[in-house]
């Protein structure tokens, strides 16, 4: 119980007075872009900066994590992709969007607070890691395949080039990118600089969460109710059962990021994969759907986990 009084229900309260805060009008639909622009491109970037430039750089590439994390997301990827292709008769560029959203975890606007309300300041740096890893393995492979698809003319080396260029202008990137180098070369920042990214990064917990909420404001739940339950199964159970088994029985590693790994994994679907589905018009109103289903049954899923798992 004190695992519901003291994680889930602080988290998913600021989802939901977000949410509150949309659908009644106490702030319109400008006002979700304008704190999601906030928090992406002011808030995120600071903290994980901060936490990365922060971290031993031996925890920041904490190997059994990242093996246990990357295997359970490829494994889940796999299981859609076979599903996508054999039971619902799905082309490439539909299966890209489909796997894609099957494994993408929202890490970093419920991951991160979520960890760091349930574990302290060490929570942070498993969700930056695995925010790394989906950025740049599952969205950066995603939309490599879905513009080598619909390319006209486009050489490969024109594609891994646009490929580099889309994630160097990413934010979630760059910015524990920068951190890493920070820790590897062990630099220091002005204490007035390091003071400023602080106040910017400490608005990224309540900012994330509250911008979740009212971007679930107006998300419809239509599409085949077959395939958005198979991926809100893929997501919510399949992923963490894979990821725990690889924890449990292939890589060992301290208790906080065993407990990470397989919580990260259990986050439900994250507005990217609707960003990608809707960039390119596959999917769209199914991968929408999804995420609100994911969001709502995931306050019982994390519920249970956070209980099993142990909090704070």
């Amino acid at each position: 119980m004190d695992a519901l009084i003291n994680v889930v229900l602080p988290v998913f309260g600021i989802v939901l007075t977000g949410y509150l805060a949309g659908r009644f009008e106490a702030l319109g639909p400008e006002s979700a872009a304008a704190l999601n622009r906030f928090v992406y491109l002011f808030a995120l970037p600071p903290a994980l900066f901060l936490f990365t430039a922060r971290a031993p750089i031996e925890k920041v590439f904490n190997w059994p994590f990242i093996g246990a994390f990357v295997g359970g997301s490829i494994a889940t990827l796999l299981i859609s992709l076979l599903v996508g292709r054999i039971w619902f008769r799905h082309d490439p560029v539909t299966l890209s969007v489909q796997g894609l959203t099957a494994i993408f975890a929202n890490v970093v606007y419920m991951g991160l607070p979520l960890l760091m309300t349930a574990y302290g300041a060490e929570g942070a740096l498993p969700a930056i890691v695995a925010a790394l890893i989906i950025n740049v393995m599952f969205i950066g492979g995603a939309i490599t395949v879905l513009d080598a698809t619909r390319a006209t003319g486009s050489s490969p080396l024109q594609v891994i080039w646009s490929f580099g260029k889309t994630l160097v202008r990413n934010p979630l990137i760059s910015a524990p990118l920068l951190g890493i180098l920070f820790s590897t070369l062990a630099l220091s920042l002005p204490k007035a600089v390091s003071n400023f990214l602080e106040l910017m990064a400490a608005a990224t917990g309540p900012g994330a969460l509250f911008a979740l909420g009212l971007s679930l404001v107006g998300r419809k739940l239509t599409g085949d109710a077959v395939e958005i339950a198979w991926l809100v199964v893929l997501k919510l159970v399949v992923q963490p059962i894979i990821t725990f088994v690889l924890v449990a029985y292939a890589f060992g590693m301290d208790p906080l990021w065993s407990r990470a790994s397989v919580l990260l994994a259990a986050m439900p679907i994250g507005a990217g994969a609707f960003v990608i589905a809707q960039q390119y018009n596959v999917q769209v109103q199914r991968v929408s759907a999804a995420i609100v289903i994911s969001t709502a049954v995931s306050v019982a899923t994390i519920f249970f986990l956070l209980i099993w798992l142990g909090a704070g």
